[in-house]
């Protein structure tokens, strides 16, 4: 899942970013309202975490613009701001929910997991093809009743073949959605976690789900359920 973090405070946001990428998000930051509207709107993103005082546009503004445009990604606003009016504006405007500072990291990710699982009526609680399932809200991945161990990177390289189902997704779509905007290494990493990904969910149960569609990108058949390479 690819998070976007609106926050001027740049320690926080730096530290925001280090401790959800450790636990498996691909996170993108932004820290004015202005470059975070343009990325919200550019990028798919599953959870917006927004600062409500920012320069350019605050956090109010941002949302508001986001709904009247039908952007529907959830919604966390973070703020010092504590009074029972400022939230009640936060969640008018569009917002989700709502979390002051200084806040827990424990509760920030439970709230956040919460959302998520909220904001996923757009798409299927948990993917599945045949007996393959995965489940974002629980990191949780497996054939039937075998669980299956996944680092965070090989989730997320699963979650987008699985929620694309049936379509080619791309070397360079894999990077947008699984690490962040501004990833400038070796983009043939892709290719190292697609092998991985094939040892845990197919190697040991004598199957072939993701496709290598030559010259496009990779393909995970709903249809059969298997494909060669």
């Amino acid at each position: 899942m690819r998070l976007l973090v609106i926050e001027d405070e740049e320690r926080l946001a730096a530290s925001l970013r280090r401790g959800l990428s450790a636990i498996g998000y691909a996170v993108d930051v932004a820290h004015d309202g202005v470059t975070g509207l343009h990325l919200a709107r550019e990028h798919p993103y599953s959870a917006v975490l927004l600062d409500i005082m920012l320069p350019g546009l605050n956090g109010y503004q941002v949302c508001s613009r986001l709904r009247a445009e039908k952007i529907e990604v959830p919604v966390l606003m973070l703020t010092a701001k504590t009074g029972e009016y400022d939230e009640a504006e936060g969640l008018d405007t569009g917002a989700d929910d709502y979390l002051a500072k200084p806040f827990s990291y424990v509760v920030l990710e439970a709230r956040l997991r919460a959302l998520l699982r909220r904001g996923g009526s757009r798409s299927p609680t948990i993917l599945e093809c045949g007996d393959l399932w995965l489940d974002p809200a629980r990191r949780a991945c497996g054939r039937g009743e075998s669980a299956i161990s996944l680092t965070p990177k090989e989730f997320g390289v699963l979650q987008t073949l699985l929620h694309r189902m049936d379509e080619v997704v791309t070397k360079q779509d894999l990077l947008d959605e699984v690490w962040s905007a501004d990833f400038s290494g070796d983009p043939n990493i892709v290719q190292v976690y697609i092998s991985a990904v094939r040892r845990k969910i197919d190697a040991p149960f004598g199957r072939e789900t993701i496709e290598t569609v030559r010259g496009g990108g990779y393909m995970i058949s709903g249809q059969h359920g298997t494909a060669g390479d």
